[in-house]
């Protein structure tokens, strides 16, 4: 067993989440046996982050401004934004480099078991977000468990009063996944996800209507028809 500051370290290292007494223990060993100005680089950047990081005033990202840079990236599509549970969650999103709209990052889940109630997310900011018109389509992304679905729920209820789009990340099986080992909560999400054959539609003019978003290539109207997508009557293209 050690004793004084090694042991202190070792303690340190181990509250960090993922990190258990062997892995602490190297780490800690690591930092004894590492150069001083390496261990110096170590402590700046701890304080630096501790001194220097916030939360950004529009979304919640972390960032060192005032606002995030993807608040301030004029290129982002303002009508669109993604509701996550933490910051962390925007980079997986951003890391996929499809969604090009804004965030708003909520500071958890709704979570009775600990006390976290609706009042003690950010809510209320993003309710603020939307007050003006400018937004017309929210898409909840939080984990898909029991405070993350109960959580999406909760803010689908609130913003259907306001006319917004909203819509949920679908769920269902992993790239390179086995059907075999999925479970059946998995599957049947994935079966309900599943999109509609490709001959319902066709190329050509206009587009090639997608599940769950309208395509910005839109055909024309073809009367008395209802689109087998969004189930109504919309400018899809259809096959007669």
């Amino acid at each position: 067993m050690y004793d004084g500051a090694l042991a202190d370290l070792i303690d340190q290292f181990g509250q960090l989440p993922g990190i258990g007494p062997k892995s602490a223990q190297r780490m800690a060993m690591h930092v004894l046996d590492a150069e001083p100005e390496d261990v110096a680089r170590l402590v700046d950047a701890i304080n630096a982050v501790r001194g220097r990081v916030r939360h950004c005033d529009i979304c919640g990202n972390l960032t060192e401004e005032e606002q995030c840079s993807i608040c301030r990236d004029v290129r982002r599509d303002p009508s669109a934004i993604c509701v996550v549970q933490e910051p962390k969650d925007i980079q997986a999103i951003e890391g996929a480099r499809v969604f090009r709209g804004r965030y708003h990052v909520l500071g958890g889940v709704i979570d009775p078991i600990h006390g976290v109630g609706p009042d003690q997310l950010n809510i209320a900011s993003l309710m603020s977000r939307l007050a003006d018109g400018t937004v017309t389509e929210v898409i909840l992304a939080t984990n898909p468990n029991v405070e993350g679905e109960a959580t999406a729920a909760y803010l689908a209820r609130m913003l259907s009063t306001m006319g917004v789009e909203t819509s949920r990340l679908a769920m269902g099986l992993p790239m390179g996944g086995d059907l075999e080992y999925a479970d059946s909560v998995t599957l049947g999400r994935a079966l309900e996800g599943a999109p509609p054959p490709l001959s319902l539609y066709r190329r050509g003019r206009g587009c090639l209507a997608r599940v769950g978003a309208h395509s910005t290539r839109l055909g024309g109207p073809r009367a008395g028809l209802t689109c087998d997508v969004c189930r109504q009557a919309c400018r899809h293209v259809f096959t007669d």
